[in-house]
């Protein structure tokens, strides 16, 4: 191989490097992942079709992915200003923001299209409406007000609405009683797991993001009691919400099986209400780094153990 051909295989690997990123993919897997479970919980899904499975991480990836893109994109500036963000591709001049437009508008077209296409428009339609939320209302809106987190706190829980909606044809009655109100107990887990996490990020980034001129936290002064009071109040409210999937008949805690689910529910909840209580009595950047850690497990786990207990 001549030096000119590996210098154009360099390039495109760094090309499809730089496209990747684009879609924050660990951020991204997260998110598909929670689409995924919750479409694996919906009643009228019986058996583990893997294909269908497969179809919908592809058409979650890249609405989300898309979303991420235009985020990037509309962020360029501000990214190029935090040193944790600096190395994005547009951020750091390697990628034009026309292009990563054209990326977001493709990713968007075909995501909506496959969830449309092999699951139903509802589904679609709701991912459609994710990604307007997140990119066109939530982005913009961290430079204006705290309240922002709140806002982005729907687009960040509406995958689960999105899976539910792909296995169960709706988000609401549907044949099965109040097992089809399921969705709703997990979009509200999702939702309140955001704010302790995402304060604790907002917490140890703080200066960068103050820097870029985002206001994230509760207080606007920076970390306070307040904030970590806030995470204490909304992991709290987690504990009801995480055992309501059980009242309603969607998972059950009989049996050893059932039992051993629903401990780790639990136990997942006071864990991360304990780091919380952490935070607010040592206020340092370290508890925050506990209680970003702790939230990084507490989902998978709550989710997993959750699917667990319906089969």
């Amino acid at each position: 191989m001549g030096h000119s051909d590996q210098l154009a295989n360099n390039g495109k690997h760094n090309k499809l490097k730089d496209y990747l990123q684009l879609t924050k993919p660990s951020l991204n897997i997260m998110v598909v992942f929670s689409s995924v479970v919750c479409y694996l919980m919906a009643p009228k899904v019986v058996d583990n079709d893997w294909l269908m499975i497969t179809l919908l991480f592809i058409g979650g990836f890249l609405v989300t992915g898309s979303a991420n893109a235009i985020n990037q994109a509309v962020e360029k500036d501000t990214d190029a200003m935090m040193k944790r963000t600096s190395k994005r591709p547009v951020a750091a001049g390697r990628m034009p923001v026309s292009e990563a437009w054209i990326f977001a508008v493709v990713t968007g077209v075909v995501g909506c299209f496959i969830l449309g296409y092999f699951f139903n428009p509802l589904s679609a339609g709701l991912a459609a409406f994710s990604l307007f939320l997140y990119a066109f209302i939530y982005t913009p809106l961290k430079k204006v007000n705290a309240v922002a987190v709140l806002i982005g706190a729907f687009p960040g829980a509406l995958p689960c609405l999105i899976g539910w909606a792909a296995g169960n044809d709706s988000v609401f009655e549907n044949g099965h009683g109040w097992k089809d109100y399921g969705g709703w107990a997990l979009f509200g887990l999702q939702f309140l797991w955001q704010f302790p996490h995402f304060w604790a990020i907002a917490w140890i980034a703080h200066k960068d993001y103050t820097t870029a001129g985002f206001k994230l936290l509760p207080a606007e002064k920076g970390p306070t009691k307040f904030t970590a009071l806030q995470t204490i109040i909304y992991a709290l409210l987690l504990i009801p919400v995480s055992i309501l999937p059980y009242i309603l008949g969607l998972t059950s805690f009989q049996g050893t099986k059932g039992i051993i689910c629903l401990a780790l529910v639990v136990i997942s909840d006071l864990f991360l209400v304990w780091q919380c209580v952490r935070l607010y009595n040592e206020m340092e950047a370290k508890a925050a780094r506990r209680v970003m850690f702790s939230s990084y497990i507490y989902l998978p786990i709550v989710l997993l153990a959750l699917l667990a207990a319906k089969y």
